[in-house]
């Protein structure tokens, strides 16, 4: 297959990523955003593995929303009280 940049693929021996969209190519490799939300760059040896797919099967993925997921709790921990430590006392001499 002759991977250009924009085409939609899918790798015959990775289904799980889904179908995927080239953003890079160049002598070496290219470089896909599969519908998993992983880039991955394929080796041009591997390039026999992709095959075309048709274009409306790509979804890209969903960026996850800044502030939402794991965050400051809604109500705040007490602080415990800090114990101040006796002074010691002086070497004897």
């Amino acid at each position: 297959m002759i991977v250009k940049r924009g085409s939609v693929v899918s790798h015959a021996m990775a289904q799980q990523w889904g179908t995927g969209k080239v953003v890079e190519v160049d002598e070496v490799r290219a470089t896909i955003r599969f519908s998993d939300g992983m880039v991955r760059k394929i080796i041009s040896s591997h390039f026999n593995d992709l095959h075309p797919a048709d274009p409306a099967s790509y979804h890209p993925p969903v960026k996850a929303q800044k502030g939402r997921g794991k965050g400051r709790t809604a109500t705040p921990r007490a602080k415990t009280p800090r114990v101040k430590k006796a002074a010691s006392p002086a070497p004897v001499q």
